[in-house]
């Protein structure tokens, strides 16, 4: 296909910022052109991640220039690499995982997730903060056509990335969420789906946040202080505090599960070996993988999930990012350029 001409607008982190968290800033560029094995998507929703903040606020290390965040990505194919055969207005998901060797040992044995030169959307691959964005069409993921671009962003890594930690956790039917946003509201339901229990568990005083909960089909929702009032089988840590990990072992079963769902957390704090005997687990997930999306796609039509969103224009972002560092959403903010 020939390229594209034109400017695009974006929403760029840059390295020469003077400080952590200082706002993005609104560039106008020419409209990216795909290279081979890449195609080129008219943005058309960017939901906001936690991750976003980590780039954002410098928690994650920075490439050396400036960056456009964003890697829950809906758009629709505008053009191709010399090499690709992705039709004229294709819909597509791009996610977080946006490149891997394909040759290391973990590339080979179905742990693309760990591949030590994967690079990430948002982060080292400029993101969807923007009218367009290029992504290499392997890593881009077919979407349900029922879902509208708005609810079906936050599929992308909120849905994905949740999918990857209830499966870590077990087969058990208790399960406890730590912090209740964009990946803990829709992965309740579909544990709830499976024909699990859930317990939600929120900032002390966080009275909407834990209705917000209760509305999606908690059981129980409280404060993420104090140990689970019954014992869970399994707990998943979606909030990056790591002095929810103690807690959240102390409220598991003997033989349970503790699962760590972020990519940055605040540092954990020592805690009695007490915490972890009984063959109780503590791990990580670590990114997605292509097969998470192709099973997870696969469940969504089946389910009827509620996907709490609310749009923000392109503008907006700055603002949805304080919003969401504050901890003043519920659900997933996607911006709509």
């Amino acid at each position: 296909m020939a390229p594209m001409h034109g400017t695009s607008h974006a929403l760029s982190r840059a390295q020469c910022s003077s400080h952590a968290g200082a706002p993005l800033v609104l560039i106008e560029r020419p409209i990216p052109v795909p290279g081979p094995g890449q195609v080129l998507l008219k943005v058309d929703a960017c939901a906001i991640c936690r991750t976003d903040l980590h780039v954002v606020d410098g928690d994650l290390a920075h490439p050396d220039r400036d960056i456009v965040p964003g890697h829950e990505i809906v758009g629709r194919v505008v053009s191709s690499g010399p090499d690709v055969a992705v039709p004229t207005g294709t819909r597509l998901g791009i996610p977080w995982l946006g490149w891997t060797c394909g040759e290391c040992e973990w590339c080979l044995r179905g742990q693309e997730n760990l591949c030590p030169d994967a690079r990430f959307t948002g982060w080292q691959i400029d993101g969807g903060y923007a009218d367009h964005v290029v992504a290499d069409h392997r890593f881009c993921i077919p979407l349900p056509e029922e879902l509208d671009a708005e609810h079906a962003a936050p599929l992308l890594c909120a849905g994905l990335i949740g999918w990857r930690a209830l499966k870590a956790a077990g087969d058990g039917r208790t399960v406890g969420l730590y912090g209740f946003g964009a990946a803990a509201h829709l992965i309740a339901q579909v544990a709830i789906w499976q024909g699990r229990t859930v317990y939600a568990f929120t900032r002390e005083g966080n009275s909407r946040s834990q209705s917000f909960a209760m509305e999606v089909g908690a059981v129980f929702a409280g404060s993420s202080a104090t140990p689970s009032p019954v014992a869970l089988d399994a707990a998943i840590v979606f909030a990056p505090v790591g002095a929810l990990v103690p807690i959240a072992l102390q409220s598991i079963k003997p033989g349970g599960t503790v699962v760590c769902a972020g990519i940055h957390m605040s540092q954990i704090p020592a805690f009695p070996y007490a915490h972890l005997w009984r063959e109780r687990t503590l791990r990580s997930v670590a990114n997605l993988t292509r097969a998470d999306a192709q099973e997870f796609m696969a469940l969504v039509p089946q389910m009827d999930l509620r996907i709490s969103t609310e749009a923000i224009p392109l503008s907006g972002a700055n603002e949805a990012l304080s919003r969401l560092r504050r901890g003043d959403v519920d659900g997933a903010l996607v911006l709509v350029p």
